[in-house]
């Protein structure tokens, strides 16, 4: 299953064009049930989110059969409802959530909490704009955000204006520069090269929030009695 799913990733413009072929207008569907899935439900934090925007531009400047607009109308909508229904899960059964277990282990591991929460100590509600672009982190952001009963209406500004950054620049950004044919013929490593660009962000914070978790140590062991 999990091998399948890197093939997905790695090759989403083939398996685009293939689902085009055969569902035709039913991919509308079907880009909406995997952006809502990966950004509301908080057990599926691994689908192509970056890739899948980038693919579907590519694929709607080069086949007729695949609208432009459409899909970003689409897709917009299923990431707006996936945090707001994400956001609904965390507010109402969030800590019930995070004990469940299935087959002895967590759903929902507690690290990836604590990144979450790392992210909202550094940015604030911007977090949910900003999450928009760090795998994982966007599907806890509005989890968390929820959790923590931020407001609704903050949280739903935040939520569209990042909604509408991450589909729409991504999307085009596929549609513009998948006419290249070194974007086209090294599709497989411009998707390793997204995922590697919206990972590095995670690991730097992570890196400097243990530096300076380290560092409040030392001072405090320091302190003479």
């Amino acid at each position: 299953m999990i091998g399948n799913l890197i093939d997905f990733i790695l090759h989403i413009d083939k398996h685009l064009i293939d689902l085009v072929a055969e569902y035709h207008y039913w991919i509308y569907l079907i880009l909406f049930l995997i952006i809502f899935v990966e950004t509301g439900l908080v057990v599926m934090p691994f689908l192509p989110g970056d890739s899948l925007l980038f693919a579907v531009g590519m694929l709607a400047a080069q086949d007729a059969a695949l609208d432009i607009m459409t899909s970003i109308g689409i897709m917009l909508l299923a990431a707006i409802l996936g945090d707001a229904c994400n956001y609904m899960i965390g507010k109402f059964a969030g800590d019930r959530f995070v004990r469940m277990r299935l087959f002895g282990k967590q759903l929902v591991k507690p690290e990836y909490i604590d990144k979450t929460h790392a992210f909202y100590a550094k940015h604030g509600p911007q977090t949910i704009i900003i999450a928009r672009f760090a795998p994982i982190v966007r599907t806890f952001a509005p989890f968390v955000a929820g959790i923590g009963h931020m407001k609704y209406r903050t949280f739903l500004t935040y939520n569209v204006i990042g909604g509408v950054i991450w589909v729409v620049g991504l999307t085009l950004a596929g549609y513009f520069l998948g006419g290249f044919e070194i974007i086209k013929n090294n599709f497989e490593k411009v998707v390793l090269g997204i995922i590697a660009i919206s990972v590095i962000p995670i690991i730097v914070g992570l890196f400097k929030n243990k530096k300076e978790a380290k560092k409040e140590a030392e001072q405090i062991s320091n302190v003479p009695d």
